[in-house]
């Protein structure tokens, strides 16, 4: 919770205070819509780091917590900085209310959906699914759920989040299926992203001072995550090993990047610049996380007790 409900705002307003001191054309909206962009976590890269033996159980559950449910904490945020940002909503309190409006309805139908697929995968009969085939019923579900809110007025990806959730509390056994099922086509859909991704980069171009962009990049590796993760455990019975591997470990991912597209295909006078900070902080993260990762990892390892 602290991780989710403490990092995740003062990680956003560290990165929004550097933006806007090195890059003085961004408005404070603007600013704060890059810091949360780039709030959420995403092992993509390390998720063998993530689902080692050799890290303590707590430090495991820690960031598969963090990284499952950051991005749809932020995505609300993301989306009031965005609109603020184009200047299409009247006033903070009218953007608030339609974007609260889209939230509700889009967390109700995913739930009221999964609740209803949970049911009826209940009633069916032995013979009407296979146990292999029920990662892809969840699946369903999801796309379901997206279009579902979208039809009824309420976000698409938060419909597709909660229904995720629901699905899961309401069948224990779902997530383990829906890994064994889809692990591989997640992994085949997340190179085309980052393929994608970085082919969007290269398109867009690159008109920034280099060396601001290095700076911004490095105090969001190095400093906003970190000091984010420290401040907000202060007072928890956690070792010094476990809570600088936490702080260090926040490499962003498919949440960010999605995000960072929003930005792109908005009307935010400074969208360009928004998503150029965005995107070569990503890039970074992937490189410097796919690197280090498994040699934090062992560096844990070797500091704990043995057993």
């Amino acid at each position: 919770m602290r991780a989710l409900a403490v990092a995740i705002p003062l990680n956003a307003a560290l990165l929004a205070g550097t933006a806007k001191a090195l890059f003085g054309e961004l408005s404070w909206v603007e600013a704060f819509l890059v810091g949360f962009v780039l709030s959420p976590t995403d092992p993509v890269t390390s998720s063998s780091v993530v689902t080692s033996a050799k890290l303590p159980v707590r430090v495991r559950n820690i960031l598969n917590l963090e990284s499952g449910l950051d991005d749809g904490l932020a995505l609300p945020l993301v989306l009031l900085f965005l609109e603020l940002s184009t200047g299409e909503a009247g006033s903070v309190l009218e953007a608030t209310g339609s974007l609260g409006l889209e939230t509700v309805l889009g967390l109700a139908a995913g739930v009221v959906l999964a609740l209803a697929a949970g049911g009826l995968l209940g009633r069916l009969p032995d013979c009407a699914l296979e146990r292999c085939f029920e990662g892809l019923y969840a699946l369903g579900l999801g796309l379901l759920a997206f279009g579902g809110a979208d039809l009824v007025g309420g976000n698409g990806l938060i419909a597709a989040f909660c229904a995720g959730v629901a699905l899961a509390v309401t069948r224990n056994e779902m997530p383990e299926v829906f890994q064994e099922f889809n692990e591989s086509l997640g992994l085949v859909l997340q190179i085309v992203a980052f393929a994608l991704f970085g082919a969007l980069m290269v398109e867009t171009g690159f008109n920034l001072p280099a060396l601001q962009v290095a700076a911004f990049v490095l105090f969001a590796l190095l400093i906003a995550r970190p000091a984010s993760i420290l401040m907000s455990f202060v007072g928890i019975p956690l070792g010094r090993t476990e809570k600088l591997f936490i702080a260090r470990f926040g490499p962003k991912g498919i949440a960010s990047m999605l995000f960072a597209l929003f930005v792109l295909n908005s009307t935010a006078p400074d969208r360009s610049l928004a998503f150029d900070l965005a995107a070569f902080t990503i890039l970074a993260s992937t490189v410097a996380h796919g690197l280090t990762d498994t040699v934090g990892a062992r560096w844990v390892e070797r500091r704990m007790p043995h057993g």
